[in-house]
């Protein structure tokens, strides 16, 4: 099967998460992704447990389909090998704090003059603008700062940082789909383009209606556990043996939920007939609904549920995740064969498409395992001279 983005390639400094989980999506799409990294330390994630056979779960996981390079960007000789390949190649990615690229030479003024055509993504904490610019961030850091931690957990606790890593991984989304976008402009006007990625504008763009209702009511929204800010019911409830969670999106869900619940009554109420009836009286449905709900277990429910199109879901820990039967027909647990690590179980890819679907067809590289072929086949390197790279400390 062909794939989207087969014939492009990327020139990848990223490391950590942020930039890798980028150029992931592109990897998975078909582009050429040629992972560019310090000799022997390699990208510091090489170093986060745990491990498979000495290799690192959590590199492999996000660095499939890539290939690897090592190259010390401070060598001379070193940089001679990376302009070359700055010549053929669409796409330069990096997300070190900004200002970096441009000590070392490397920056998007130099590389455009190089290759016009080149389109330069930069995922940076706070941009490359701006009174925050060069202060270094983490996904810790910007998730708080970016106030998603405070509407996040339980109703009058403490700010709560969410589990995975969404200021990084919305900070590769973001920047994936802006380089999708230079890619089409460079196609229609044959000019390539810088684009500057933040962490923490990444953040204030996914807070939903956290901004609409502030701006509508002056008030900071604070955490409300697990319900919904604005829908009800829209949480889990305990059952008989476990929690399911109910997502009543609409007044129509609404109305089949009564009949179901066999609470016909509460249609009509004049305290719950509209969602936001549901939210000011919130407090008075909650216990009765709460009561209902407890008479059956988690899978009487759900049979229920589905049966009469009422959104609902068990509360999955992540082994159930990986064993659930949608998720594997939909092939999100995938398995790769590595060198060192053998089989391993890493998710899938998420988009499909019917004619260009994209594959996990290899898995992450060893350190610099795919040095001396890219210096061969795009540089055009005798095995010689790339030895004496090799003693000079440059790759």
């Amino acid at each position: 099967m062909e794939q989207a983005l087969k014939g492009i390639k990327v020139l990848d400094l990223t490391r950590v998460l942020a930039g890798p989980y980028c150029t992931m999506i592109l990897a998975d799409m078909g582009a050429d992704v040629i992972k560019v990294e310090a000799p022997i330390k390699g990208d510091d994630s090489r170093q986060f447990g745990p491990y498979v056979n000495g290799e690192s779960a959590y590199f492999m996981s996000i660095n499939r389909n890539k290939r690897s390079i090592t190259m010390n960007l401070k060598n001379p000789e070193a940089k001679k090998e990376f302009f070359k390949l700055i010549k053929s190649v669409d796409v330069v990615t990096e997300n070190f704090k900004p200002g970096t690229m441009e000590k070392l030479g490397l920056g998007y003024d130099v590389l455009k003059e190089i290759n016009p055509q080149i389109i330069y993504a930069a995922t940076s904490g706070f941009g490359h603008t701006g009174p925050y610019s060069a202060r270094p961030a983490y996904d810790g850091v910007v998730q708080a700062m970016g106030g998603i931690m405070s509407i996040t957990g339980q109703k009058g606790g403490k700010p709560t940082r969410v589990g995975p890593s969404v200021g990084d991984i919305m900070a590769g989304m973001f920047t994936a789909i802006g380089i999708l976008g230079a890619l089409h402009y460079r196609t229609e006007h044959g000019i390539g383009q810088k684009i500057d990625v933040s962490m923490l504008d990444c953040q204030v763009a996914v807070l939903e209606n956290a901004i609409s209702r502030y701006m509508a009511t002056g008030v900071s929204p604070k955490p409300e556990g697990n319900r919904h800010a604005s829908i009800v019911p829209f949480e889990p409830f305990d059952t008989s043996d476990g929690e399911i969670m109910i997502a009543v999106g609409n007044d129509s869900i609404w109305q089949k939920f009564c009949t179901q619940i066999q609470r016909e009554d509460l249609i009509s109420d004049t305290l719950f007939a509209t969602n936001p009836l549901r939210s000011e009286n919130y407090e008075h449905l909650r216990p009765i609904l709460g009561d209902i709900i407890k008479t059956k277990t988690t899978s009487e429910w759900q049979a229920i549920f589905d049966a009469n199109g009422i959104p609902n879901g068990p509360i999955n820990n992540i082994e159930s995740v990986v064993n659930d039967p949608q998720v594997n027909h939909r092939e999100m647990i995938v398995e790769m064969d590595h060198p060192i690590a053998n089989k391993i179980k890493i998710p899938g890819v998420p988009i499909k498409m019917s004619v260009t679907q994209g594959t996990v067809h290899k898995a992450s590289p060893i350190l610099g395992e795919d040095t001396a072929d890219i210096l061969k086949t795009m540089n055009g390197l005798t095995d010689s001279e790339i030895e004496n790279l090799k003693k000079i400390g440059a790759i």
